[in-house]
């Protein structure tokens, strides 16, 4: 079975060029045309797959070449697409920036190669003229292999400049100007020390969204882009669609507002697929955990943000507390570690009391304290077997303060830094497991199985 559709990596040249606001104007103005988006990102980025969703109301998937097989790639990506009409693929970084400078390793090239799917290079020509057409043809020639199917020039002066825009491109072979987008500063999304801002803080209002799709209308051939980048999927039987268990499904509290927000999208379907029913909850405004919560996930987000609210609302900083000193299976990483610390000590050397799970605390930094992808092996069982490994990524601004002393805390990931040196991390105490890093269960699915068992065993052992 194959169908054809039109489905292509929009990549940049480099970071901050505006492929994300080229991706999100894109995915609007083809929903204003009643077409069906499957949104996607490259890389282990949690924001833009959040603002993709925000346009296209749908989960936006993380397409992964170092955390994830070729065949997982593959696989999620035709999952996704049944019953869509165009999937739009966000890069990261620049278009062959990935994990070393000797190989594709990592990079948006890399999954574009392994879907097949032809690339649109957005490419800011706010200082450049003629010599865009070199940096465009260059980009193309660096690797044949990868399919640049054309340009969308970014930060246009105005027609005229346009106009030498496109009389350079034509130069080339095979090359074409998709269109040449203006600046506007009305459409910058805010950003901060992690990133963008992300959706929950409602800065893709309905009127934004609309600005966006006409920006795109004006100025993009969408038609042309849209005839240029068809391809036809086949069946895929790389792997199967996870089914649900036939079990009783456990109830997982799942910390979902503005200080808790980052989840692969992945994990929760795995989760799902290993029967658990996921119930939303805020550490922010609500006053107790979920009825009838046998586990609690909290990932990551922007706490140190929220830090005074989350403080201020003790009753929930008990009932998590209380929970874990029960035995009851929490699974918290990076923002979720922090708030199970003693205390967050924010930018301004205040101390604000969080969940004490942990005797330690957490500070903030004025610089990121770690950037990268890891592979952890589990040192001691967890919620995977002792001698597992898993892989991830880790970014954060705080670093952790006092010692494992006062409760009984095991290091239970060993992490190779370098080819000689390994730190541990993953503190677990109780049936509670915290740690820096974001997994991707997809790189091991035995964890969310695992996780989803600890809740279902502490359900039996408590009424």
């Amino acid at each position: 079975m194959s169908r054809p559709l039109s489905a292509f990596v929009i990549a940049g040249t480099h970071s901050g060029v505006g492929k994300t606001t080229a991706a999100l104007g894109i995915m609007a103005a083809l929903r204003r045309h009643g077409l069906r988006v499957q949104p996607f990102k490259i890389g282990p980025d949690f924001i833009d797959p959040g603002l993709h969703a925000e346009v296209c109301g749908l989960p936006s998937y993380n397409l992964d070449s170092w955390m994830l097989s070729r065949n997982y790639n593959l696989s999620s990506f035709h999952r996704s697409m049944k019953g869509k009409d165009a999937a739009v693929v966000e890069g990261m970084m620049g278009l062959y920036d990935g994990v070393s400078g000797a190989s594709e390793a990592g990079s948006t090239a890399e999954i574009a190669k392994q879907l097949d799917l032809p690339v649109v290079l957005v490419v800011d020509a706010s200082a450049m003229a003629r010599s865009a057409a070199a940096v465009a043809l260059g980009y193309r020639l660096f690797d044949p292999k990868c399919r640049v199917a054309g340009v969308i020039f970014n930060r246009v002066g105005g027609e005229g400049h346009l106009r030498i825009l496109k009389e350079a491109l034509n130069l080339g072979p095979e090359l074409e100007c998709f269109g040449g987008l203006p600046f506007a500063d009305q459409l910058k999304i805010p950003e901060r020390h992690l990133g963008l801002m992300v959706a929950q803080e409602n800065v893709l209002t309905p009127r934004f969204i609309n600005q966006l799709a006409r920006w795109i209308e004006d100025h993009v051939d969408l038609d042309r882009l849209l005839q240029r980048t068809r391809v036809t999927l086949r069946s895929s039987r790389l792997e199967g669609r996870r089914e649900q268990p036939a079990q009783k499904e456990i109830s997982i509290a799942i910390a979902r507002d503005k200080a808790f927000c980052f989840y692969y999208p992945d994990n929760l379907d795995f989760l799902r697929a290993a029967g658990a029913r996921l119930q939303p909850f805020s550490p922010i405004t609500d006053r107790d955990l979920p009825a009838g919560t046998k586990g609690v996930y909290l990932g990551g987000g922007y706490p140190e943000l929220y830090a005074r609210e989350l403080s201020e609302n003790r009753p929930m900083r008990t009932a998590i507390r209380h929970f874990i000193e029960a035995g009851g299976p929490v699974y918290a990483e990076c923002g979720g570690l922090m708030y199970l610390t003693n205390a967050l000590i924010d930018g301004q050397n205040r101390k604000l009391p969080m969940v004490n799970a942990y005797a330690f605390k957490c500070r903030m930094l004025p610089r990121f304290k770690a950037l990268g992808y890891r592979e952890i092996v589990s040192a001691k069982k967890t919620f995977i077997p002792r001698g597992q490994s898993i892989r991830r990524h880790e970014f954060h601004y705080s670093e952790l303060q006092g010692s494992l002393d006062g409760k009984k805390v095991e290091e239970t990931y060993s992490i190779q830094e370098t080819t000689t040196a390994k730190r541990r991390e993953g503190y677990r105490y109780k049936n509670c497991l915290a740690s820096y890093v974001h997994l991707h269960f997809g790189s091991n699915p035995a964890f969310a199985a695992g996780f989803v068992e600890a809740c279902r065993t502490f359900s039996l052992a408590r009424p």
